[in-house]
């Protein structure tokens, strides 16, 4: 599916991203990257868009989870990154906006999944599932309270957690209910019954046109036939 290509670019895109935020070292082709330090802040666009780097322990956002929710929520995560790929593969005759809002939460979710499951034993500070997922998109914003933390800016975010916010928005806005289906299928099936009965009433009236024209010629050919008979019974 070529869908899936979406995923793959997306996951690329946020690991290299995080890779060159976060700094480090890839042995086996000789690359070194200092990246930045923890809670530096570049600005891009004034005050109002930054890149910081911090590293959340928890979920998207900065929303904070440690100890055993953790690795419940890195197994979870895993979980459900593989329910998306098999519901994406399943839905291969679902609309195409459809399967790209699908492509890119799974996209996001395995950027993410990446980040808690590696992270940790890659820079050695964590176990398997413990690792901290990278953020640094930070965007001033009003207030906004979540889970009784209130934020001055919107929480920092990565590539990953737009992917997953575009491909949820896409699915809210685009994917219609079972019964919103089964209405839209009933009404294109009344729509091709209605047009098969025209069809067919044509087809009727057309074909009883034919036999009275039939009829009528018959008719006069028997008079033609009878009058011609009567001449020569006449003419005997």
């Amino acid at each position: 599916m070529r869908v899936l290509f979406v995923s793959l670019f997306i996951v690329i895109a946020d690991q290299l991203s995080k890779f060159f935020i976060k700094g480090g070292t890839i042995p086996l082709i000789n690359l070194h990257v200092n990246g930045m330090s923890y809670g530096e802040s570049i600005n891009v666009i004034g005050d109002f868009f930054k890149l910081t780097f911090v590293e959340n322990p928890g979920i998207a956002f900065g929303i904070d989870v440690d100890g055993v929710p953790k690795l419940l929520l890195s197994l979870f995560t895993l979980l459900a990154s593989i329910g998306v790929f098999y519901y994406l593969w399943k839905s291969k005759e679902q609309k195409l906006i459809i399967r790209l809002a699908l492509a890119f939460i799974l996209g996001g979710a395995i950027g993410n999944l990446i980040d808690r499951t590696f992270y940790g034993l890659f820079y050695g500070y964590a176990p398997l599932f413990y690792g901290k997922v990278v953020d640094f998109f930070n965007m001033d914003f009003f207030d906004l309270t979540i889970f009784g933390r209130t934020y001055d800016r919107f929480p920092i975010f990565n590539i990953a957690d737009s992917s997953v916010t575009i491909g949820v928005t896409l699915l809210l806005i685009f994917h219609r209910t079972p019964s919103e289906e089964t209405k839209e299928i009933e009404k294109e099936k009344n729509e091709n019954i209605l047009l098969d009965n025209s069809v067919i009433n044509s087809a009727e009236n057309n074909g009883t046109s034919n036999l009275e024209t039939k009829n009528s010629s018959l008719i006069e050919d028997n008079k033609n036939n009878v009058e011609n008979y009567k001449r020569e019974e006449i003419q005997n």
